[in-house]
């Protein structure tokens, strides 16, 4: 079993179109230069301007009081984690959420909370299927205290939460007595696909971050939000967690870049995946789901190859695809990859299908 990353073999042809994931993107050298010319103290201390910059845009971008720098997403989902719950407390998220699948068991490792996954299509559910799941209040049962969203839903295709659904599902939340958290992962993309402000978005949120390694472009980077006394928790875990940085500006700038210049840009990348997904649905064999975002799924058993198989055929062709399951795909599109990367793409996927 291997836990560490695995280097990548250098017998492989150099990579021509990276449909792997967002999180490959690279620094523009516009960024790299707002990097390199950002005001930097120490962010520990209170003394990097950069950092508050940052941090007081993404508080007024999500409508929160206040804001905290981190080095990840999944730190965001951990510490909000860690500052709403207690051990034995129960989270309440969808069955395919990232805080279940993709973080190492975090929220039972460090807070000691188990998480109850709920069912729902595209990885959405509804009001009656969240109530149902509501606990009666006992001292036997594990107190109920938090619920989680994702937006856009990673493992759902990209889908985007519609604002009513999301609203009432938070709502019927609070009703009950939890607390509230987005994972917004990909929350820009949702706002660029649906029209609706971000801060509409996480009106009913008392915690929401931001992913700056996606397809916002930067190096590292996330920013998570919520109420001064909420962030002001938050700082101690992550003073605990090693999250505590120094010239933090260096990469506050890369975000702030991002914030100014990246946004509006992530419709070219829907707009792309619409084609890759238009144009993998004519290779015989291959089931797409429709995109919403910038995720296309799609299923490989018609054409007898398992996800893993499909990828490492493309691969030798220099494309590069991520897998989540025998014979799920996913292809992300990014500002790394163009229409004509799309086009080269899709010729490797046809060559690979019928070979």
């Amino acid at each position: 079993m291997v836990y560490a990353p695995v280097r990548s073999d250098p017998t492989l042809p150099p990579v021509r179109v990276n449909l792997y994931s967002d999180t490959q993107t690279k620094p523009s050298a516009a960024m790299k230069d707002a990097m390199m010319r950002a005001e930097v103290g120490d962010e520990q201390h209170g003394d990097d301007p950069t950092i508050y910059e940052l941090c007081d845009r993404m508080a007024a971008l999500l409508g929160k009081e206040a804001a905290v720098f981190l080095p990840s997403g999944t730190m965001c989902n951990q510490i909000a984690i860690l500052t709403h719950c207690r051990p034995g407390d129960e989270i309440i998220a969808h069955e395919s959420a990232h805080i279940i699948t993709s973080e190492g068991g975090g929220p039972a490792a460090l807070t000691g909370a188990t998480v109850l996954g709920l069912p729902g299509a595209r990885g959405l559910f509804d009001v009656p299927t969240l109530q149902g799941a509501f606990r009666e209040k006992r001292r036997n049962s594990p107190p109920q205290t938090l619920l989680e969203v994702e937006q856009t839903a990673n493992f759902g295709g990209g889908a985007v939460w519609p604002v009513a659904q999301l609203h009432a599902v938070l709502e019927a939340g609070h009703a009950f007595g939890l607390h509230t958290h987005m994972d917004g992962a990909r929350l820009m993309n949702a706002v660029v696909a649906a029209g609706v402000p971000a801060h509409e978005m996480a009106a009913g949120c008392d915690s929401v971050w931001l992913d700056f390694t996606k397809g916002l472009g930067a190096p590292l980077g996330a920013v998570l939000c919520g109420s001064a006394d909420f962030i002001d928790q938050a700082w101690r875990w992550k003073q605990r967690l090693g999250g505590s940085l120094r010239q933090a500006g260096v990469c506050a700038a890369a975000c702030l870049y991002a914030l100014d210049h990246n946004i509006d840009r992530l419709a070219e990348d829907h707009a792309n995946a619409r084609v890759l997904a238009r144009g993998l649905a004519q290779i015989p064999g291959l089931i797409v789901e429709e995109p919403e975002t910038n995720l296309v799924f799609f299923d490989t058993s018609g054409t007898g190859l398992t996800a893993d198989a499909l990828a490492d055929r493309v691969r030798q062709q220099g494309v590069m695809l991520s897998t989540m399951g025998k014979h799920r795909a996913r292809a992300c599109t990014h500002l790394d990859v163009d229409r004509v990367g799309v086009e080269t793409a899709l010729q490797v996927f046809r060559a690979a299908v019928a070979h």
